[in-house]
């Protein structure tokens, strides 16, 4: 008889104990696996987000600080200019690689729009290279000015549908890949000449809000810096030549955010923590009695001629049995709990997610599994060793 077949069927024997140990571990590998991938979520969010944005700087209105970041992080929509000349004065500044202006403008809650208090973002196709890389990528033409490109995150809309904007219907022809922010998914992109001649055509169609897009106004500078200085050194230059605008590096954005994180993170460690410990604990106290009420069953298999060896792997194998069988229900517990509620987590905590990659997911399943075979064995380790020290004699006299 295999020593798996026996292992199942001392499982099967005492079934509310294997039940607990399947639990316990269930706790603790579902804590770390939902705890892990919303970590890796966010971390490939940024990373993606900040890569597809491009920019090391974002230079902004100054009053305007908090609701460039709430746009830039959680995707608010928002509105805020200054002036557009602000942009060639950037690009005198030393450091400065490439700059480039983006204006904001939200829909609003009319029939004129399909879609209210969406975010809508102008470029100048001439300097930008935020969107520009893309389009030649993957439409290989400049966007006329019926023309726009989407977020990934807007999927009532698909490449070749029209969405009516301030009464002028305009043509989605491409789509930008998803990223996690809700900055870039959320939002509609269209050259600078687009958006004022949907402005200025919404001044008069009559049942359409006037879309009011201040003339010669931006609403931010995207900068790239260039290799030889720093950002933040670029940042302070920006802002000590020119009056009333903030230069937010990204990194230190993004670093605010992981900041965030780690906080909250923190304190959800310290209780997996706690909860790994009481699972060793617990699982360590089940196998010893497990061993002592087993001694005259492990008796008679040594007696039968069942090693020292037999005896740690039957201990070994239940354990590892019950370990993965709680690691298993615990990923799969923990996966469909962040999966139906990343959005309230995302909006809870206002930070970039972005589900992550199969890739990453074999990997984070991989660790979880580990780390709950380890729980489990690792407990279970010193009763194996001690049920495979007993004397067949002294351990039937033992169990009677």
């Amino acid at each position: 008889m295999k020593v798996s077949h026996i292992a199942l069927k001392n499982i099967k024997r005492k079934f509310f104990r294997s039940i607990a140990i399947i639990i316990s571990v269930t706790v603790v590998a579902a804590t770390l696996f939902s705890v892990t991938t919303v970590m890796d979520s966010v971390e490939t969010s940024l990373e993606k987000g900040t890569a597809r944005l491009g920019a090391d700087i974002m230079v902004v209105p100054a009053k305007a600080q908090a609701q460039a970041k709430a746009t830039l992080l959680a995707g608010e929509p928002s509105t805020f200019y200054m002036d557009r000349n602000i942009v060639d004065r950037v690009r005198k500044i030393e450091g400065v690689k490439a700059a480039s202006s983006q204006v904001f403008l939200k829909t609003a809650k009319y029939k004129c729009c399909a879609v209210n208090d969406m975010q809508l973002i102008g470029f100048n196709p001439s300097t930008d290279f935020s969107i520009k890389p893309w389009l030649i990528k993957k439409l290989s033409r400049p966007l006329r000015d019926n023309e726009i490109i989407m977020g990934r995150e807007l999927t009532a809309f698909d490449v070749g549908s029209s969405i009516r904007i301030y009464g002028k219907d305009m043509k989605v022809v491409g789509m930008l890949d998803e990223t996690g922010m809700k900055f870039i998914d959320n939002s509609v992109f269209m050259p600078y000449s687009a958006m004022e001649k949907i402005s200025e055509e919404s001044k008069t169609k009559k049942g359409v809000k006037a879309a009011n897009l201040p003339i010669d106004k931006i609403s931010t500078v995207l900068v790239q810096v260039a290799p030889e200085i720093s950002a933040e050194r670029v940042a302070i230059f920006i802002e000590h030549e020119i009056d009333g605008v903030k230069a937010l590096v990204t990194e230190h954005v993004i670093s605010s955010v992981r900041k965030q994180l780690f906080v909250l993170l923190r304190s959800v460690f310290s209780i997996s923590i706690i909860l790994w410990v009481m699972a060793l604990l617990l699982i360590g106290v089940v196998f010893s009695m497990i061993v002592n009420e087993r001694q005259r069953e492990i008796g008679l298999l040594r007696s039968m001629g069942a090693s020292k060896g037999n005896i740690f792997r039957l201990i070994m194998t239940e354990a590892s049995i019950l370990s993965l069988s709680g690691g298993i229900l615990g990923i799969i517990i923990g996966g469909v709990f962040i999966y139906v509620f990343r959005g309230l987590i995302r909006s809870s905590l206002n930070i970039p997610y972005l589900w992550p990659s199969p890739l990453e997911f074999i990997i984070l399943i991989a660790i979880c599994l580990f780390l709950s075979l380890a729980t489990g064995t690792g407990a279970a380790l010193y009763p194996a060793i001690r049920s495979m020290r007993m004397e067949p004699y002294e351990a039937i006299r033992g169990g009677e």
